[in-house]
């Protein structure tokens, strides 16, 4: 089930991808393209930084599932336009619950310790988004104050310590549940962090005449 789970987020990533793209009047192939590197890009990266052989390599239905869920996009552009926005943002929200979870998995598996493993649950679950915005010219969320990136960290400290006191099983559910319940109460009531742990600073004021 957590298999074909991610599936699914692989899926709803390439969605993302190809929305914003399609913002931008890009061709079939870019939009392709893009669709691609929001998908599975943030998992190429983590196996990269690893050291180990690229998960879709050895496997190739998370490439096929988000080639063909970034065609269906484009085809069916039109109908998808018409979904609230929000119920997107909320399979989004679900897809970065499962890869991060997933990441300090095999993170974990590989020897590494747990910072190192909740390091690269961030990594998986948002360089697929940053990449998506950057190459579509979005601001990225990872630079605002939405509650984006703070989720994923909390839950997957959870998950690392919850490892040591409960079954696997469990703990899996409590951190995905933890981290999608953060994201879908933050994109329901438009949450941010307070101010007060944000830092802006005009730099030609900072400077002395």
């Amino acid at each position: 089930m957590e298999y074909w789970l991610a599936q699914v987020g692989v899926a709803v990533f390439a969605v993302s991808g190809v929305l914003s793209a399609a913002r931008q009047r890009l061709d079939i192939f870019s939009i392709v393209v893009v669709g691609l590197l929001t998908a599975i890009g943030g998992g190429t990266l983590r196996d990269v930084i690893l050291n180990v052989p690229v998960f879709w390599l050895l496997d190739l239905t998370a490439f096929w599932v988000a080639l063909g869920a970034s065609f269906a996009t484009f085809l069916g552009i039109r109908f998808i336009l018409k979904l609230p926005l929000r119920l997107l943002s909320y399979l989004d929200a679900m897809g970065v619950a499962l890869f991060a979870v997933q990441a300090i998995d095999k993170t974990l598996l590989f020897g590494y310790p747990a910072a190192v493993a909740v390091v690269m649950g961030l990594i998986t679950s948002i360089a697929g988004g940053i990449v998506r915005d950057v190459v579509t010219h979005r601001p990225t969320l990872l630079l605002s104050r939405e509650l984006y990136a703070t989720p994923i960290v909390l839950g997957g400290i959870l998950y690392v310590v919850l490892l040591h006191l409960i079954p696997s099983p469990f703990c899996r559910l409590i951190a995905m549940g933890v981290i999608f319940g953060m994201r879908a109460i933050a994109i329901r009531w438009q949450l941010f962090l307070p101010l007060r742990l944000t830092l802006k600073i005009d730099l030609d004021q900072e400077r002395p005449s």
